[in-house]
């Protein structure tokens, strides 16, 4: 019984327990995965780093060993596998073993890869590659056991480049100690314990907090705080596992136009115990608080600070000795300055260097995300390091001694997908740019330990990974390593998405997008099709890199056409592009979503552009309820999940980095709720009770509106469950477009059959 059956028998009520086809569909994904061989390369560096092997494992649960000399760009098997178990199954002499399947995955070279050890089980042993004999060996073995070399590796998150806080109660000299009593700020001596009171304007409300030295112990900073408001959400958990009563959990949440905590900053001369009041803006943030950084001559501090509304970002510089203040950086922004939600950004906006009184500044200021140096002694952009069109999308390495940057980005080679990334290298003046990774597709790298070589392994979700050895010096090709081999996958029935590309509303924009068809496709039917969404402005979300999972196999697989595209308000393309969600998070890219599903459907008459759904979660939640609020020509049917449906009802730090600050009509009209007279087609909400993300009273009010403008919608509240829709919800939002889009009726769950036999057609999405 395959998947689709398995899924289609929990679909119409025929005995199979959705959950039990849900884990069947788990583990065939997972033996999908693992017929994908020779995806990622695990290098083992030795020899000064000029050497490296690794292993393939192969069909059949055979391996083999390469070596690779990077020198000499030479790669080749790294023994004689047959040979070396004949060897060993001599040495051994109670086992005959085989060449493909040596006994051992881990192996250690000499310094001159004359022989090669190994571990059988505890026992240590090393075969001369001259005779290929087996002995056992005294010989420490030390290598590290593998990471998993899935096709699909998690991405190492790169280090922060902002310095930290100087923040300490203690001198650096050692002589003092600052410490706040009765809301000021005192000095206690370490020589005789004496105290000096330094501050005499804090007060409740209003209290001082956070110290900080200067290098020299002269100057101690401090600010007096002034607390947001503290209001919180509820959650009522309606189902203890203990049984009982319901229980209240209430946590503190930020909203839109809430107060938020303000911090003002004061100097204090130790020796003459003389307060300054800089004349500077305070410093009013959700969560962050000011981090200092001192510049090289220990007088001189400064730090970052956003304008609350995203529309303004400093760089602001206090000279500790007179309280004067100047801007290194003060850029402004009609729209929005990215500064919340960065995660997905993978770059601090502000890199302090250590060895000169310079940063590197990350800005969009003329249209497209680029690197800038600052000289913060003369308080000006010294140089523009990166132009042109296209996106920086992380530093992995500022290198000061030899004054460069290691840097990835996208859409820098025009006739490839503007998404994917490549790597690079530039000097701090913006001269000697070189490309460090070259093929068609989405890309990362992993250094040798003396970052003279990078293995540069890229994909495409059509393409399996490709890895090859670069110089990194010049990105030159040194040698070809592995292609990825997906043929047990393929012959499982595996098929790519199709990438398809339609322009966007300028008539100029390439919409890049995916298209997933059912397994069993035929091109002379007619077949619906569900959108899956998700437009949040802190990211782009159409897949890049291969995977050997079946996307979307959950739908597809009882007949729907499933496709996902990136419209115009998502990140990682020009400035231009992501400024279409400023104020207006319910454009969510429809007006090129809409022309993207026309021109597939030109080119595809099995794409029924008469039977469309959508669906999505949390930001995609309010993006999927608002298809069929604001466009409900084309999207017939919606299932939204843990909705933002109001952005006022949602987290602050989100929505007022997109839509604005204060809190204006912007909000209004991008509201479901105050829309929900719109509402044309067929809609569910599902939320989870205990959702600590977008509070649940988002959908239930959402709902709530739906009722007094007489609307009809389905509501599924999940007890017990957070920022989720679980197993159930799945299944219910499968039974939901099944009976939308393909008009079939699920069978009733609750009437069993005694016959265990399917009582209805198997829906399928053709016709």
């Amino acid at each position: 019984m395959n998947v689709r059956t398995l899924l289609l028998f929990a679909l119409l009520g025929c005995g199979l327990p959705f959950a039990e086809a849900q884990q069947t569909q788990r583990a065939q994904r997972d033996l999908q995965r693992n017929r994908v061989y020779k995806a990622r390369i695990v290098p083992h560096w030795f020899q000064n780093n000029t050497r490296f092997w690794y292993r393939n494992n192969l069909p059949g649960g055979a391996r083999e060993f390469i070596l690779v000399d990077a020198e000499g760009g030479v790669r080749e098997l790294a023994f004689d596998h047959a040979r070396l178990a004949a060897g060993l199954s001599k040495a051994v002499g109670t086992t005959n073993y085989n060449g493909d399947r040596l006994p051992f995955t881990l192996i250690q070279f000499d310094s001159e890869t004359k022989a090669v050890l190994f571990k059988v089980e505890d026992t240590a042993w090393k075969c001369d590659l001259a005779s290929y004999e087996c002995s056992k060996s005294e010989d420490k073995f030390d290598v590290v056991a593998e990471p998993d070399d899935s096709p699909n590796p998690p991405r190492r998150r790169p280090r922060s480049t902002e310095s930290a806080d100087r923040n300490s109660d203690t001198s650096p000299d050692g002589k003092w100690t600052a410490l706040i009593k009765d809301h000021n700020v005192f000095l206690r001596s370490k020589d005789d314990a004496s105290e000096l009171q330094l501050s005499r304007d804090g007060k409740e409300g209003l209290a001082y907090g956070r110290c900080a030295w200067s290098p020299d112990s002269k100057t101690l900073v401090t600010f007096r705080v002034e607390p947001g408001e503290r209001k919180e959400v509820y959650l009522i958990e309606s189902s203890p596992k203990a049984g009982g009563r319901a229980k209240l959990q209430t946590r503190p949440y930020a909203l839109p136009g809430d107060k938020f905590t303000a911090y003002e900053i004061n100097l204090f001369d130790v020796a003459s115990q003389k307060q300054i009041k800089p004349e500077v803006d305070r410093f009013e943030h959700e969560w962050l608080r000011p981090r200092l950084h001192w510049a090289r001559d220990g007088r001189r501090l400064m730090y970052q600070q956003t304008d609350r509304g995203h529309q303004r970002l400093r760089v602001i510089e206090i000279d500790s000795h007179s309280g004067n203040v100047r801007n290194i950086i003060d850029e402004k922004s009609d729209t929005f300055i990215w500064t919340a939600h960065t995660e997905n950004l993978g770059l601090s906006l502000v890199n302090w260097l250590e060895k000169s009184d310079e940063l590197i500044y990350v800005s969009e200021r003329d249209g497209w995300r680029h690197l800038y140096l600052v000289d913060t002694r003369e308080g000006c952009i010294k140089t523009q390091i990166t132009k042109g069109d296209y996106v920086v999308r992380g530093i992995e390495r500022i290198d000061e001694e030899q004054r460069q940057i290691w840097f990835r980005a996208s859409g820098k080679n025009p006739q490839q997908d503007r998404y994917f990334v490549h790597y690079y290298r530039v000097n701090f003046d913006g001269t000697g740019l070189v490309a460090l990774t070259e093929g068609n597709g989405t890309h990362t790298i992993d250094f040798s330990p003396d970052r003279k070589y990078l293995i540069d392994t890229w994909s495409r979700v059509d393409l399996p990974p490709v890895n090859e050895l670069r110089r990194s010096l010049d990105g030159r090709l040194v040698c070809k390593l592995e292609e990825a081999d997906i043929s047990e996958l393929e012959a499982n029935g595996w098929k790519p998405p199709e990438v398809f590309v339609a322009k966007g509303r300028d008539g100029t924009t390439d919409i890049w997008g995916i298209i997933c068809r059912p397994p069993d496709f035929d091109p002379k039917k007619k077949y619906p099709v569900i959108e899956q969404i998700y437009a949040g402005p802190q990211g782009s979300f159409v897949p890049k890199s291969f995977s050997s999972s079946r996307r979307f196999s959950s739908l597809t697989d009882l007949g729907f056409i499933v496709v996902q595209m990136d419209g115009m308000g998502t990140a990682n393309r020009s400035k231009a592009f992501h400024d279409v969600c400023w104020k207006n998070l319910k454009d969510a890219g429809f007006p090129d979503r809409i022309l993207w599903h026309r021109a597939a459907a030109a080119k595809y008459p099995y794409y029924d552009l008469t039977r469309v759904g959508i669906h999505g979660h949390s930001a995609g939640g309010q993006n999927a309820a608002g298809a069929v609020l604001f466009h409900p020509d084309l999207y017939k049917a919606a299932v939204a999940s843990c909705g933002c449906h109001d952005n006022r009802m949602d987290k602050a730090s989100w929505n007022e980095q997109w839509m604005g600050y204060p809190v204006g009509p912007q909000y209004s009209e991008c509201s479901n709720i105050d829309n929900a007279h719109r509402l044309r087609g067929k809609l569910m909400l599902i939320v989870g009770e205990l959702d600590t993300n977008v509070p649940p009273e988002s959908t239930l009010r959402f709902a709530d509106a739906l009722i007094k403008a007489n609307k009809d919608f389905d509501l599924l509240v999940i007890p017990g469950l957070g920022h989720a829709i679980g197993a159930y919800g799945e299944r219910r939002r499968q039974d939901f477009f099944v009976r939308h889009l393909l008009g079939v009726e699920p069978s009733d769950r609750n009437v069993p059959d005694p016959a265990g036999k399917l009582t209805q057609s198997i829906p399928s999405g053709g016709q």
